[in-house]
């Protein structure tokens, strides 16, 4: 005991070695939480120099509290910050496969809309009370918890602070130029391992948007294309001239953790899963695709479709949606095929506020969104999720809404996890026959028969569209792998980025398969069909994929278009809002009457998301049918000429559209 109590007394009571000690053991923790079993230590062993430099990062951070007499309190505060990322980031590897970043505390909201198909309510409620008694303890904390009776020395403990953060600036500059460490991160999930949980995490903080690119300048950008593509005036080409040219309709169908089951070598099914996407496969031009997600960030798919830009040149764990086009118009295949007369949707069987979309593809070009509170009987899977059966009709109704010719992206939900660990499918049209243990057995067959049914929804669509009147090409592919505990070598496929693509029309096309990046895939849909115009369509279809400065203008393209000084345009951004219509259907009140002193209101194109508001307060609403509201409150009868519908969104009742 009298040995215990000299070595506090000679190291725990200095303050500095105390935190130095700490961050190592808090770095361990987080480490190993980001890993499985022992993995904190096997990073401690096979990279000590990396461990050491995470380590660094949370002492800084813990030793200003010597500059406070309430030491006690600062140190825990940070120490509870410090779990949190290490705690949050252990449990979202556990949901998916890509790490915890700061851009996800932007999406914090979105999250908490979901979080009953992740958590049981019992565990939502340990979640709140846990946070709630946290508070509570750090209330009683600053109360009681000890404060430095003697001097603070201010000055060696400033400089000795001071002296801490430099020297973790310069080692973080220092392993950088000696390639230890790295500001790129290709593979967001590979660079937490290799790099460290706390440095990663503090990246995805700083290093945001895409950096101005070494050379920038109006030559530069302009020098990327040919002089022919150039309008006299200096500015890009944005139209196509040939417009009288019969071009099909074009959908994109980007479908939610869609991937052939038969790659996981893991498993072993009874049945073929996806039969209809395989004889697309066969039949039509297909091959993998590159996606920038892994097990999440269906919005990164769509950005780099939409857009033909990579989102590695943003910050690490970035989501455009919910950074810069949030704030600013950008060019998109939207707005390029709107130059040439299309008409453009998009349609997508979840909440309209869900990363932004509701904002952003009123930025990048669209005409309508149908998101699911503008469809009505929607059938859910057991996890709550729309099935995807619903989208025919709405792809249907947005081709029917409109004479000229379609562009419609649209983005499916049913294959979306949290997948459960027991039964809860009776009879399934597919079971998994051997898997490594019981629950990713039943993880597994919730999973494929999600994607059954979503392969026998491709057929329905197919189907219809077959017979359509007039020529349409669509695009499928899954947006990202499953959050299934995927692992490289349990995925029959290059890496964890890949999926499978199909390029289907109801005309003959020849068959040319190709692997592609998303980035590319709308630049080689539209070259097949004779369409060249876009910035970042031509950049695609004319320079070589494999030149040694295909990416690097990529980027600069990127960073003028959205960052710069739009010197590709002639120096401002010709993008202006579309206008975006909520819906392809207008929902109206055609009367409101009076039954026996209560108020129903008649009218077109009702949901259960449609409720009665009045002055821009919500009133109580029942649902009756799509013609059919009734208001559950008194109003004043004066006021009943006034009232509206409105669509709502369910999870933080915001108003998404009123009826005019």
């Amino acid at each position: 005991m009298e040995k215990v109590r000299a070595f506090y007394k000679k190291y725990l009571k200095n303050s500095f070695f105390f935190c130095l000690v700490w961050a190592f053991i808090l770095n361990l923790i987080i480490e190993t939480l980001a890993r499985k079993g022992f993995g904190g230590f096997l990073f401690l062993f096979d990279s000590p120099l990396v461990f050491f430099y995470n380590t660094l990062i949370i002492f800084a951070t813990l030793v200003i509290a010597t500059l406070f007499r309430r030491r006690v309190f600062f140190v825990t505060v940070v120490t509870i910050i410090w779990m949190a990322i290490g705690i949050t980031n252990g449990i979202i590897l556990i949901e998916r496969m890509t790490p915890f970043t700061v851009k996800d505390l932007s999406a914090i909201t979105d999250g908490a809309t979901i979080i009953t198909n992740y958590f049981s309510m019992t565990e939502i409620v340990l979640i709140g009370v846990g946070i709630l008694a946290g508070i509570i303890g750090l209330i009683l904390l600053w109360i009681k918890a000890p404060k430095k009776k003697e001097h603070i020395n201010w000055k060696r403990n400033v400089a000795a602070v001071v002296l801490v953060i430099a020297f973790t600036f310069g080692a973080t500059f220092g392993l950088i130029k000696v390639n230890v460490l790295s500001t790129f991160f290709g593979n967001l999930a590979y660079a937490y391992d290799y790099y460290g949980v706390p440095y990663c995490f503090i990246n995805t903080w700083l290093n945001t948007g895409i950096n101005k690119p070494k050379g920038y300048s109006e030559e530069a950008v302009k020098s990327i294309f040919n002089k022919d593509q150039y309008n006299k005036d200096g500015t890009m080409k944005l139209e196509q001239t040939d417009v009288d040219q019969e071009y099909p309709n074009i959908l994109f169908l980007q479908l939610e953790s869609f991937v052939d089951p038969d790659l996981f070598n893991n498993i072993k099914l009874s049945a073929d899963a996806i039969p209809t996407f395989r004889k697309l496969m066969r039949n039509y031009s297909s091959g993998s695709l590159t996606v920038p997600a892994c097990g999440a960030g269906t919005a990164n798919t769509e950005f780099e479709v939409m857009t033909g830009l990579s989102v590695k040149f943003f910050g690490p764990g970035e989501y455009p949606f919910k950074s810069v086009l949030k704030e600013k118009t950008g060019e998109s295949i939207a707005f390029d095929l709107k130059s040439m007369g299309y008409s453009t949707h998009a349609i997508h069987n979840h909440r309209a506020l869900f990363y932004n979309r509701n904002e952003v593809f009123n930025n990048i070009g669209y005409d309508t969104f149908t998101s699911l509170e503008y469809m009505s009987d929607v059938p859910k899977t057991p996890k709550n999720w729309a099935k995807d059966t619903i989208l025919t009709r709405q792809i249907l109704d947005a081709m029917n809404s409109t004479k000229e010719r379609d562009y419609i992206y649209t983005i499916s939900v049913q294959g979306h996890g949290k997948y459960p660990t027991e039964q809860i499918i009776k009879n399934p049209k597919i079971t998994v026959t051997d898997a490594p243990s019981e629950e990713l057995k039943w993880k597994y067959e919730y999973y494929v028969n999600q994607v059954y049914e979503m392969d026998q929804f491709i057929k329905q669509l197919t189907e219809a569209l077959y017979n359509y009147d007039e020529d349409v090409i669509l695009v499928m592919y899954g947006d990202h792998i499953p959050a299934l505990d995927v692992t490289e070598s349990s995925y029959d496929a290059k890496n964890l980025y890949q999926t499978q693509y199909v390029i289907w029309s109801n005309f003959d096309m020849d068959k040319k398969d190709a692997n592609l990046t998303t980035y590319q895939l709308a630049a080689e849909v539209f070259d097949r069909i004779g369409i060249h115009t876009g910035t970042t369509i031509k950049y695609h279809q004319t320079v070589d994929h494999k030149s040694k400065d295909y990416l690097s203008n990529l980027k600069m393209l990127g960073y003028d278009m959205l960052y710069g000084k739009d010197y590709i345009y002639g120096g401002s951004n010709p993008f202006k809002q579309s206008g975006m219509k909520m819906g392809v259907k207008s929902i109206k009140i055609d009367k409101v009457v009076n039954i026996g002193g209560k108020y129903y209101i008649k009218g077109q194109n009702f949901t259960e998301y449609s409720k009665v508001t009045l002055n821009g307060e919500t009133l109580k609403t029942i649902y009756l049918g799509p013609s059919l509201l009734g208001l559950l409150e008194e109003v004043d009868p004066a006021d009943a000429v006034n009232m509206k519908v409105s669509q709502i969104d369910k999870s933080n009742k915001e108003i998404i559209s009123t009826t005019e």
